[in-house]
């Protein structure tokens, strides 16, 4: 073990204020570290020193071997209903929390590992990781950053210079992740399925101080919390569903009370528009599909509710008991409403309006049915839509077979667009560009990447797609490539996978 560096101003308060909560644990030695990637604009704003995270000492500090002066490494405890089978005890099985720290906006943030060896949660599991997974986390998590959807980041992704082992040997790696905290609706049931008050509200306190601190002393703040966890996760999804994201794994462990996207395994972005996609290798019945996340978001929000109502229920008897299941009821049904607005909200924004109409949503509806029927790329149909709004629609027809029935379904839109008579069709169009991407971590192009620098070591695909995807909203001549569909064959057999 090499001796700590000074490179981060830790403050720790889930190891200090909830005790009992984790397991203390070191990251696993590693045979020769290497820095792969570091993410020098997160560095600044973490106000860390990215010239020195770049050294080979870095490298240590990112694979594990050099524990950083202040870290103190922990095991976060967690349940979670996989696939809708509830798991008792999950927990970090190949993660570690080094800390926390406060960025540039104040905002407390954790630094955590992935990859860095087995826990006592681990299951079996080797708790190691693979470049690819970890380079995948880098670039759609950094997309996601750039279509401004709430997302966890990398910092870091060093290779170990070992193998490990999945259906092949694969060269490994550590992810360090940076989250506004790793508190998940998992972390809620593990101490309810134990019937553990004590930590429980512990733990409930913690987050309304960290999430949440205005809800801080009042006589109804658990139930505020699960409110505040509807309206992020309503909001999240709904971001998710207008840029065709699909998370693949949806399981109450990866539900973060932040409202943060968290783990970016067998995840994808839909190409032509399908609401029954599925790429995750193991969602063999489609629980996860890219229409099913919302209701998959509620079912997953009733879970925590569950876990919270022994908070709720003041010492009142049963009487109490039934009161606090109804009024965690209402709050779970508001999910739908702020969904639905949310996801309009986001549906205007991508067809160039600025005030609401009643027409609005059916508008959308119909839209998204022709892409549906016509088998047009999601992300190029509402993109090109901008191009029609300046007056000029054939690339947008150019997308369809069948140009008919665009053509009846554009002169609604612009008829709805001409209620708004004070918007110019240059302004409109802007409007569209600035809410609909023309680049996505397209799946083609991360396998690609992903390939590369994993098999042959060559990082220049993987630097040169993440640098189109952090400019999502910008065409640029020289990225025309990232915009384009996949082939029909390869995305007809496309699958992800979850990487352990």
């Amino acid at each position: 073990m090499q001796p700590p560096l000074s490179l981060f101003s830790f403050d720790n308060t889930f190891a200090r204020d909830l005790d009992g909560l984790y397991t203390a644990w070191q990251p696993a030695q590693v045979r020769t570290p290497k820095l792969l990637f570091l993410n020098r604009p997160l560095a600044a704003e973490l106000w860390l020193d990215a010239d020195a995270l770049g050294t080979p000492e870095g490298a240590a500090v990112f694979a594990g071997n050099s524990v950083p002066e202040g870290a103190l490494p922990l095991a976060q405890a967690y349940a979670g209903h996989q696939f809708g089978g509830f798991s008792p005890q999950l927990g970090d099985g190949r993660a570690l929390l080094l800390g926390e720290v406060v960025d540039r906006h104040g905002q407390r943030r954790d630094i955590a590992f992935k990859g860095s060896g087995r826990t006592p949660f681990s299951r079996g599991g080797d708790g190691r990781a693979a470049v690819g997974p970890m380079l995948r986390e880098v670039l759609i998590g950094e997309g996601m950053h750039a279509l401004g959807i709430p997302t966890t980041r990398a910092l870091a992704v060093a290779g170990t210079g070992e193998e490990v082992v999945r259906e092949q040997l694969l060269p490994g790696a550590v992810l360090t992740r940076v989250a506004s905290s790793h508190l998940r609706v998992g972390t809620f049931q593990f101490f309810a399925a134990r019937n553990d008050i004590d930590k429980l509200r512990r733990l409930a306190e913690y987050a309304i101080a960290r999430h949440d601190p205005d809800l801080a002393g009042s006589s109804d703040r658990y139930l505020a919390l699960l409110r505040r966890v509807v309206e992020r996760q309503a909001v999240l999804i709904a971001q998710w569903m207008n840029v065709g994201f699909i998370h693949g794994v949806m399981n109450t462990d990866n539900m973060t009370i932040s409202g943060e996207t968290i783990d970016y395994g067998p995840c994808a972005f839909m190409e032509a528009y399908d609401p029954k996609a599925v790429f995750s290798s193991i969602d063999r019945n489609g629980r996860y599909a890219y229409a099913n996340q919302p209701l998959i978001a509620q079912w997953n929000l009733a879970r925590l509710a569950e876990a919270l109502l022994p908070l709720v229920v003041a010492d009142g008897g049963e009487a109490a008991a039934q009161d606090a299941v109804d009024r965690a009821t209402e709050v779970l049904k508001s999910f739908e409403a702020l969904y639905q607005a949310a996801l309009l909200r986001g549906q205007r924004a991508k067809l160039g309006l600025e005030a609401a109409a009643d027409e609005d949503a059916g508008l959308a509806d119909d839209w998204l049915r022709l892409l549906e029927t016509q088998q047009v790329d999601f992300t190029l149909g509402w993109r090109r839509l901008a191009d029609a709004a300046a007056g000029d629609e054939a690339a947008l027809l150019g997308l369809f077979a069948e140009p008919a029935a665009a053509r009846e379904w554009i002169g609604r839109w612009q008829r709805r667009c001409a209620s708004e008579a004070d918007v110019t069709p240059q302004l409109r169009a802007e409007r569209v560009r600035r809410a609909s991407p023309w680049v996505i971590p397209r799946n083609h192009h991360v396998e690609a990447a992903l390939r590369a620098a994993s098999q042959d070591g060559d990082m220049a695909p993987f630097d040169s797609l993440l640098d189109a995807v952090r400019q999502p909203f910008d065409e640029h001549p020289g990225r025309a490539a990232y915009a384009e569909p996949a082939p029909a064959a390869v995305t007809a057999g496309y699958q992800t996978f979850c990487g352990t």
